[in-house]
């Protein structure tokens, strides 16, 4: 069990490791871009989108500096980290769907069967019923709350290692997803099983901005990529799934919270497949992205960085160390006995006074 300072400062180590893994994920868009056809459009969203997270990572690292300001700090840094993981990760997604590999509709479907899940039978059952269709959107909009929700959770609840855990956590997620999804393209259940995504009372917009930008993105014509408006267009592995784990396991350290950490990411779980067109595998195979994820950035242990953290204004605890081993040795010196050559001087000295006097 770590002590406070102690946590403090791996949270620190883990910060700088995930810039670090945001630069990597940065200099591989930027690779494939100039190795490629690919161009961002910049536009107002795209600036302000940056600007925000610049400014979290200016206040962030300007109030880190007072004791009062650190977990209030780790707070913007990590909101200022996932604003970039956004911004670098959906484009990541679509130059790995320009590799253009053979479908996999087919196998994930026949691994849905082998598993024994209906997927056409899950459908029906919720086309069937209206009451639950109401529901359906809200549960799957809750993949905001792994950008802020959790966060603030994290950071209010004074738990700032896991939250950098979190934050690290999701960095690798988005980066597996995407590089898996370049392996296993697929189109979704829906054009699969020849089942309509849109009814009187329902509309899978999830599946349906997919279906209008990954044939572009697979044939070429798709190469304008503007970051604000771009949907997703992951198949396998379900990124919904992965992040619905996350929050879960973001939220878990917080005991109140687990109730609606569970009804919340338990209902985003439910309604991906329908909304998302994905396959159960897909759902399954999030799952394990996330689990994967969270274990790698949980059982991470980094080296001392007083040079580095100094670079990104996180210098480590190391004062009250310094100060206890300094009072340490004063103590060691004050009880020290005296050599057998001081104690001869000093009685010499002794004697030679009342001598003289």
């Amino acid at each position: 069990m770590m002590n406070a300072d102690t946590e403090l400062n791996h949270a620190r180590r883990l910060h700088v490791a995930t810039w670090l893994a945001l630069v990597a994920i940065y200099l591989i868009v930027a690779i494939c871009m100039a190795s490629s056809q690919f161009s961002f459009v910049v536009e107002s969203g795209l600036l302000a989108s940056v600007e925000t997270a610049a400014a979290f990572a200016a206040v962030g690292y300007v109030i880190s500096r007072w004791s009062w300001g650190l977990r209030p700090a780790f707070v913007l840094l990590a909101l200022a980290q996932l604003n970039i993981l956004f911004l670098c990760g959906t484009p990541l997604s679509y130059i790995a769907a320009s590799a253009a590999l053979p479908l996999q509709d087919h196998s994930l479907a026949r691994l849905d069967e082998l598993l024994g899940l209906d997927w056409p039978g899950y459908y029906r059952y919720f086309v069937s019923q209206p009451e639950l269709l109401r529901y359906v959107p809200m549960f799957y909009a809750m993949i905001g709350w792994l950008g802020l929700g959790v966060p603030l959770l994290l950071g209010l609840t004074k738990n700032p290692l896991r939250l950098q855990q979190f934050t690290l956590a999701c960095v690798i997620a988005v980066f597996v997803t995407a590089l898996v999804s370049a392996l296993f393209p697929a189109v979704g259940t829906y054009q699969h099983y020849g089942l309509p995504p849109e009814t009187a009372d329902f509309r899978a917009t999830g599946y349906l901005v997919q279906l209008d930008r990954l044939p572009f993105v697979r044939d070429g014509s798709l190469r304008a990529l503007n970051v604000t408006q771009l949907g997703g267009i992951v198949t396998f592995p379900s990124f919904h799934a992965a992040a619905a784990a996350l929050a879960l396991w973001g939220c878990w350290s917080v005991w109140w919270s687990r109730p609606i950490a569970i009804v919340t990411n338990g209902g985003m779980l439910v309604v991906t497949p329908l909304v998302g067109g994905h396959y159960f595998i897909d759902v399954i195979a999030g799952i394990v992205v996330a689990v994967l994820a969270t274990a790698a950035a949980s059982s991470l242990r980094l080296p001392s960085m007083d040079r580095r953290g100094a670079m990104f204004g996180l210098r480590q605890r190391t004062e009250p160390a310094r100060t206890a081993h300094a009072m340490a040795k004063t103590r060691r010196l004050a009880v020290t006995p005296c050599s057998p050559q001081v104690s001869s001087i000093s009685q010499r000295l002794s004697m030679r006074r009342r001598r003289g006097s």
